[in-house]
């Protein structure tokens, strides 16, 4: 079975290429073209660095537990909660159906489910008649819920969870579950502003309050001048939903390119170490504004370090289309502190460090991210000047005392003295 899917570009939709799937049996390929319309344009940018502009087919080898597409295509796939989802759904049809017609799913698959206007970035995907998908009708309105329906998923993803779910939780559920990454309950929004955002669910299996965390570390990111994603929290049966602002969409709806720093590198073997000096170096290479970026990273580096954000893999980072072929860091996201984790950091900060989450090898990374001294102590006294109001920030957002006692070890440890102790050195 060969398919053709168009790609396009943002909105009004730019035609950059063909994505070519080949599924025989269980093996499946897949190469991207680019047209000759978009290499012809004076703005034409290449979508990934492995991705060069020039005109012919284009083919990806499969990594050992990686996608079958290039990596700014799977960037754009069904995260693991949004996969789980379509994998029941089509269990139970094929078992209602009981019927070999169903065939199992493949990676097109997939990809395609993603509803067309929650997709993240750019990239939008159509079929050979014509259609964006998985567009449906009025999808803005049907699969971008408003706050007021949040409730209502909540409650189909705690049946979800618990494989409880009726068949209407489940189709309610389908085409909701967006491509930021993680198993984690969520579903895309239409928050107060009219502006798209993601909403983040408790998971049954939680035993601290995972959302209000999240929204925490987000609250003190501002304070400690990071540029960061924007969240809030919310009410619903009795439970905190972490409601948050997506960055890859002007204030209008137009989309912008996004790429995963997973992307950036061209890594998508798990099993492979990466640091934050790997990303330095892309940012010096395609950053539109490099050395500011580069000073935020690190000012992000040390923010992790001090709310023992240890889940800052790849797919955690991620890079916003600038302009004439150059990128800049994306708002940050997915920031939660893990008081229960071990301190190492999934991103190193230097090969030679390891992934301790220390603020000495932080600093011994300096000099290759060209930060002078000063300008360093400036920055970590700021960071930890923030850190430091992590329960008053945390009353004003609704924590009960027994909710915040649970986060304390993940604020309170030795690396905020060395902080501390840098600042005043």
């Amino acid at each position: 079975m060969k398919r053709y899917i168009d790609v396009f570009l943002g909105e009004p939709p730019v035609r950059v290429g063909t994505l070519y799937h080949d599924r025989q049996g269980s093996r499946e390929h897949a190469a991207f073209e680019y047209s000759r319309e978009w290499l012809a344009r004076p703005n034409a940018f290449a979508l990934e660095p492995q991705l060069p502009l020039f005109l012919g087919p284009q083919y990806h080898r499969k990594q050992r537990d990686g996608s079958i597409f290039h990596l700014c295509i799977a960037d754009t796939e069904p995260d693991g909660w949004g996969r789980k989802i379509i994998l029941r759904d089509h269990a139970k049809r094929r078992s209602i159906e009981a019927s070999t017609t169903l065939e199992t799913l493949c990676e097109l698959d997939f990809l395609l489910a993603v509803d067309d206007f929650v997709r993240v970035g750019a990239l939008r995907f159509r079929d050979e008649t014509g259609t964006f998908l998985s567009t449906q009708p009025s999808s803005q309105q049907l699969l971008a819920a408003n706050l007021k329906d949040v409730e209502r998923i909540l409650n189909a993803s705690k049946a979800f969870e618990d494989h409880l779910e009726t068949p209407q939780d489940l189709a309610y559920l389908l085409g909701r579950g967006t491509s930021l990454g993680g198993l984690r309950p969520k579903c895309s929004v239409i928050n107060e502003q009219g502006r798209l955002a993601i909403a983040k669910f408790p998971s049954i299996t939680d035993e601290r309050s995972v959302t209000k965390g999240e929204i925490l570390a987000l609250t003190l990111a501002h304070n400690a001048g990071i540029n960061a994603a924007r969240g809030t929290l919310t009410a619903a049966s009795n439970a905190s939903v972490a409601i948050i602002e997506r960055f890859d969409r002007k204030s209008d709806g137009i989309r912008i390119p996004y790429i995963s720093a997973a992307t950036m590198l061209g890594a998508e073997n798990p099993s492979e170490e990466h640091s934050y000096t790997e990303l330095v170096d892309v940012l010096r290479q395609h950053g539109s504004q490099p050395q500011s970026d580069i000073e935020e990273l690190w000012r992000r580096m040390i923010f992790s370090i001090l709310i023992t954000n240890v889940d800052d893999h790849l797919h955690n980072h991620g890079f916003l289309y600038d302009r004439d072929g150059r990128w800049r860091l994306s708002p940050a996201f997915d920031l939660n502190p893990f008081p229960e984790r071990r301190r190492e950091l999934k991103l190193w900060i230097s090969e030679s460090t390891g992934p301790g989450a220390r603020i000495d090898s932080a600093l011994a990374v300096l000099p290759y991210f060209k930060i002078p001294a000063e300008k360093a102590r400036s920055i970590v006294r700021q960071v930890e000047g923030a850190v430091q109001q992590w329960r008053q920030v945390g009353v004003t957002l609704g924590f009960h005392h027994a909710e915040l006692t649970l986060f304390e070890a993940a604020f309170e440890h030795e690396e905020r003295l060395a902080a501390r102790s840098f600042c005043t050195g």
